[in-house]
């Protein structure tokens, strides 16, 4: 921990120190963890004070102003579906194709697919997904801080996908899936959104971190169990990335804070030294 102590000459030749200024204290937000029982106690509190409806507003708007990423991701979402349904079925399959994170296109342009199949979607207005955003995403921005939610979604999408790309090529290479799959459909956010929830477990105290994380786990397990495909296996590799992500980032800075710990104590004060000048 920096410290700088400057020094004033006092009458008779007494050296006293001013003032010392402490550097501050760093904290990541990977050590800053919540008791979730606690938080619903409040929240529920909150909601039975009178004058609760009124602050469902300000409390909404603070939420979304502290996750700019996540609201401006949710509203991508829409434009990007909105735009799919101002074209033709014809038109729509091309420009879902061109952006997918297929093998072929990997190929051809990772980096321009890589990027651009997140902000796009199949089917139906995604309901889910944006409310996903605005509700769950967003609280882990507000937590993790926008740059490293960022992060954290994109590692969970790129590691994702290229791994499931990896294991479609060498099924494909060993006959085990047919060569179609090579020009298959894959966009969306579920990778990047996957590893973050995943990592939200170490938001939490106690037994419900362990809860969250093997719940996530199981879920991610029992869908590719039962109906198994790659967006499933990319699924179950983006919960490890989160998880991995997390508990290396969460032990990293809690060993960094533990060995700061000891100067932590240290603070500014008047101290004199020196001997009266004759």
């Amino acid at each position: 921990m920096t410290r700088r102590t400057w020094f004033e000459p006092m009458p008779h030749g007494t050296l006293v120190t001013v003032g010392t200024s402490v550097a501050p204290r760093i904290r990541s937000p990977w050590t800053d963890t919540v008791d979730l029982g606690a938080q619903v106690r409040a929240a529920s509190t909150a909601l039975r004070s009178p004058r609760a409806m009124r602050r469902v507003l300000p409390a909404v708007r603070a939420h979304l102003g502290s996750a700019p990423a996540s609201t401006a991701y949710a509203f991508t979402l829409f434009v990007t579906w909105w735009t799919l349904r101002g074209v033709g079925a014809a038109v729509e399959r091309r420009l879902i194709l061109s952006a997918s994170t297929n093998l072929h296109n990997m190929r051809q342009n990772p980096v321009q697919v890589l990027v651009a199949s997140a902000f796009w979607t199949e089917g139906g207005f995604p309901w889910i997904t944006i409310a996903g955003f605005l509700t769950v995403m967003a609280a882990a921005e507000r937590w993790l801080g926008t740059a490293r939610w960022i992060m954290l979604f994109a590692t969970g999408h790129i590691g994702a996908t290229v791994l499931t790309v990896t294991g479609i090529s060498q099924a494909i290479d060993r006959g085990i899936i047919p060569v179609r799959v090579a020009m298959a459909a894959d966009v969306g956010t579920s990778y990047g959104f996957t590893a973050v929830l995943a990592a939200m477990a170490f938001r939490f105290l106690g037994p419900v971190r362990w809860m969250w994380a093997v719940a996530i786990v199981v879920a991610v397990v029992v869908a590719l169990w039962v109906d198994p495909t790659f967006t499933d296996y990319g699924h179950l590799c983006a919960a490890v990335i989160g998880l991995l992500v997390g508990g290396l980032a969460s032990a990293f800075w809690r060993r960094v804070e533990r060995m700061r710990a000891p100067g932590e104590g240290e603070s500014g004060g008047a101290e004199t030294s020196g001997e009266e000048a004759n």
